[in-house]
C-alpha cells in the first residue's frame, strides 16, 4: 500500500515538473489551489488507508505471537510434567513425635527479681 502512495506522489511530482507540456494534454491552463487541495486530500486518503492497513497487520501479527507464546508455555508445562511426574510420598508411621518439653523456669536464675521502688 505504501508503494501505491509513493507512485501517486511521484506521478504528480513528474506532472507538475513537466506541467508546461503535460498541462495542455489534461486541459489545464494553470494549476489552481483547488486542484492542489484535491490532489493532496486524495494523497492523504491513500496515506491513511496505508497506515491503517499497516497497523492492522502489525496488530494481527502481535496477537498471533501472543497466542504462540501461550501455546509454547502450555507445551513446556506438559513436557515438564512428563519428565517430572508427581509420585506420592511413602506413608509415614502414624506415631506422633513427642513434643519437646520445656523446663520449668526456676527462681534460682542468675538474674535477680525486679524490685519496684516507690517514694
Amino acid at each position: 500500500m505504501q508503494i501505491v502512495l509513493l507512485v501517486y506522489f511521484v506521478a504528480y511530482l513528474i506532472f507538475f515538473i513537466t506541467f508546461d507540456t503535460l498541462g495542455s494534454l489534461f486541459g489545464m491552463a494553470e494549476v489552481s489551489s483547488q486542484s492542489m487541495v484535491t490532489i493532496f486530500l486524495i494523497g492523504l486518503g491513500i496515506f491513511l488507508v496505508a497506515w491503517l492497513t499497516g497497523k492492522g497487520a502489525i496488530s494481527s501479527l502481535n496477537s498471533k505471537i501472543t497466542k504462540m507464546d501461550n501455546e509454547m508455555n502450555r507445551l513446556k508445562a506438559k513436557i515438564y510434567d512428563f519428565e517430572h511426574p508427581h509420585t506420592p510420598e511413602p506413608a509415614k508411621p502414624s506415631t506422633p513425635k513427642p513434643a519437646p518439653t520445656k523446663a520449668p523456669e526456676s527462681d534460682s536464675g542468675n538474674i535477680p527479681p525486679r524490685q519496684n521502688y516507690t517514694d
